[in-house]
C-alpha cells in the first residue's frame, strides 16, 4: 500500500502559510478563537471550491464522512455548520484579501515571462466588471435594482498569464469607468478596456502616468482630424488618424491628441473603431491587443462556472466578500502549482483530476502525468499459472 500525503495536503504546500499568518495577525482574525482559526478555516473553504460542495451543510457531511483524515488536512477537529457559519460571518474578509495579494505578487513573477502572442515586451492589462447576481430578499445589503441584489467583481487581469492583479468587489451600482479612481496605474503598461471605461478625464490620468490604453469610441464620437497615416487597407486597417477633441468638457478632460484607428474585423464582420495614445505601435497591433481583451471575458465565464462564486455559504457581506476572495485565491493556487510543477494541462483539466482526487496519496506529478503510472506488484508464489 503507497503512504504518503493526501492530494489536498500537497496542494495546500503550494499556500505561503507564515505570509497568511501575518495577514491574520493583522486584522485580529485569531483573537479568542480556540477551536477553528483562520487557517482551518481555510483549508475547508478551499476544499469547498476544490470539490464543488452547495452548502454548509453538504461541506459538514463530506468531512465528517473521512473525520480519520482531518489530522492529514491540517484539520484539528471543529469542523461544523455552525463553526463554517460563524467563521464566515466573523472572520475579517480583508485577510483573504492581503493573502489573494500575496499570492497575486507570486504568479505574476511565475507567469512574467508568458508568451502573449504578440510582438509586445510591455505589460497588458485588461479590465472589465463582472455583475454577480444575487437574491434580495437574502442579501438585502447589496441592493441593485428595484427587485434585485448583485454585488461587482472589477478585475484587472494581467494578460501575462491570465494572472487578476486587481479586483475590488463593491455593489452593483458602482459604475465601471469609477473603478480607475482606484487604480495605481504602471508606467508603461497597457490598458484595455471597452466603451464602458471612456471618461476623458480619467484617461488623462492615465496618459499622464506614462501608461498607455486602448478602448473603442462611442458612435457620437465628436474630433476634429489633424492629420492621417498611410495605411494598409489589405490588413483591415482603414484609417489612422491623430486627432483632437471637439466638444467642450471632452477637450477640457483630454486636451492633448488621440489616435483613432478604425479597423474592419473580417472574423466578426464588424468596423471597429479605436482610440489610444500610443503613436508608435502599428495600427495592426492595436487592434491585436484589443482583441486580447477577450481572455477577461474567459476569465469571468471560467471562474464563474468552476469556481462557487455564484451561490455563497452565507449572506452577510463578509461571507460573500470572503468566499469570492477564497475563490480567487482557489484560482492562483492551482495556476502556481501548475507552474512550479511543469504541468502541461489546463486549469480546469487539473481541477477536474483534484476534484476526484483529494484524498488519495498520489504524488501531485504522478497524478497530472499524460502517461498511465502504476505501482509494480511484486510476484506472488501462491499465484498459479493459468497456461503452462
Amino acid at each position: 500500500m503507497h503512504t504518503g500525503k493526501l492530494v489536498f495536503s500537497q496542494l495546500m504546500e503550494f499556500f505561503p502559510w507564515r505570509r497568511f499568518d501575518t495577514c491574520v495577525r493583522r486584522y485580529g482574525g485569531d483573537h479568542k478563537v480556540k477551536t477553528f482559526p483562520c487557517s482551518e478555516h481555510l483549508r475547508v473553504m478551499a476544499f469547498a471550491q476544490l470539490t464543488y460542495r452547495e452548502s454548509l451543510r453538504d461541506i459538514e457531511t463530506c468531512l465528517r464522512a473521512v473525520q480519520s483524515k482531518w489530522y492529514h488536512m491540517g484539520l484539528r477537529g471543529g469542523v461544523s455548520r455552525n463553526n463554517l457559519a460563524n467563521a464566515n460571518q466573523q472572520r475579517d474578509w480583508r485577510i483573504y484579501a492581503d493573502f489573494t495579494q500575496v499570492l497575486i505578487d507570486e504568479a505574476r513573477s511565475l507567469y512574467a515571462k508568458e508568451d502573449l502572442g504578440i510582438d509586445l515586451e510591455a505589460t497588458v492589462y485588461a479590465l472589465d466588471a463582472s455583475t454577480i447576481d444575487l437574491c434580495l430578499s437574502m442579501f438585502p445589503w447589496a441592493r441593485f435594482r428595484q427587485t434585485k441584489g448583485a454585488v461587482k467583481m472589477h478585475t484587472l487581469l494581467n494578460l501575462h498569464g491570465n494572472i487578476p492583479e486587481f479586483i475590488l468587489i463593491s455593489d452593483g451600482k458602482l459604475h465601471d469607468v469609477n473603478v480607475l479612481d482606484y487604480l495605481v496605474p504602471t508606467p508603461g503598461a497597457y490598458y484595455i478596456m471597452d466603451r464602458g471605461y471612456l471618461d476623458f478625464g480619467r484617461l488623462y490620468d492615465l496618459h499622464q502616468a506614462k501608461a498607455y490604453f486602448v478602448t473603442r469610441a462611442k458612435n457620437n464620437f465628436a474630433f476634429q482630424r489633424r492629420y492621417s497615416h498611410e495605411v494598409d487597407k489589405a490588413s483591415g486597417v482603414q484609417c489612422d488618424q491623430t486627432v483632437i477633441l471637439e466638444t467642450f468638457y471632452s477637450f477640457q478632460g483630454y486636451p492633448e491628441p488621440l489616435r483613432r484607428i478604425r479597423y474592419y474585423d473580417q472574423s466578426l464582420g464588424k468596423r471597429l473603431v479605436f482610440l489610444t495614445n500610443d503613436f508608435n505601435l502599428p495600427a495592426t497591433t492595436i487592434a491585436a491587443l484589443y482583441k486580447r481583451r477577450w481572455q477577461i471575458e474567459l476569465f469571468f465565464k471560467w471562474i464563474k462556472q468552476h469556481l462557487r462564486i455564484k451561490s455563497f455559504y452565507g449572506t452577510s457581506q463578509n461571507a460573500v466578500k470572503a468566499q469570492i476572495w477564497i475563490a480567487v485565491s482557489v484560482y492562483l493556487l492551482v495556476a502556481i502549482a501548475k507552474k512550479r510543477l511543469g504541468i502541461e494541462l489546463p486549469l480546469y483539466t487539473i481541477l477536474q483530476i483534484l476534484s476526484v482526487s483529494i484524498f488519495e496519496k498520489t504524488p501531485l506529478v504522478e497524478l497530472f502525468s499524460q502517461s498511465d503510472y502504476s505501482f509494480p506488484q511484486p510476484p506472488s508464489p501462491n499465484q498459479l499459472l493459468l497456461f503452462e
